[in-house]
């Protein structure tokens, strides 16, 4: 099975979460269950990860929680209008994210995140993920992710 993150189009793969072009990126890789209608990453922090010692910094569970909605909106979006992404090729970027600290998250477990579409209507993904930390889960989010399209890179002010 093949990663979300891996149907991106080059220009559209250079996230530090989720981009497999950032070299210092986090490279997650999110799997679809189309059967279930739920996506999962695991991913271990490092110890630079520290907010206090022993916890794991919030703003990256913030931004684990980011790039897996944005696959997992993907794989939804394809799934509802029948689309392969091999060939069809989906990419979506945060409109919103709310996160909830739900219990401190402990570093040195693998971290596993459990995402499901609530809404799929249009350009826009309402996506709900789960945070675990050996079998505890720690963080709850929800995210609204908005599909972009083919130039959207392009359109950039780095591009100008």
């Amino acid at each position: 099975m093949k990663a979300i993150q891996l149907y991106y189009p080059p220009e559209w793969a250079h996230c530090y979460g989720c981009g497999y072009l950032n070299p210092m990126g986090l490279h997650l890789k999110t799997y679809w269950d189309g059967e279930r209608q739920e996506s999962r990453t695991a991913f271990t922090p490092s110890p630079h990860h520290t907010a206090i010692p022993g916890f794991v910094y919030g703003g990256l569970l913030a931004s684990l929680v980011d790039c897996h909605s944005t696959a997992t909106a993907a794989a939804a979006k394809a799934q509802a209008e029948g689309l392969d992404l091999e060939t069809h090729p989906l990419r979506f970027v945060t409109a919103s994210l709310k996160v909830d600290y739900l219990k401190p998250t402990p570093l040195g477990p693998e971290l596993v995140l459990v995402g499901r579409a609530r809404e799929v209507k249009g350009k826009k993904v309402v996506v709900e993920t789960e945070l675990y930390a050996a079998d505890v889960l720690t963080v709850r989010g929800e995210a609204v992710l908005v599909q972009i399209t083919e130039g959207f890179a392009s359109k950039t002010p780095a591009a100008e």
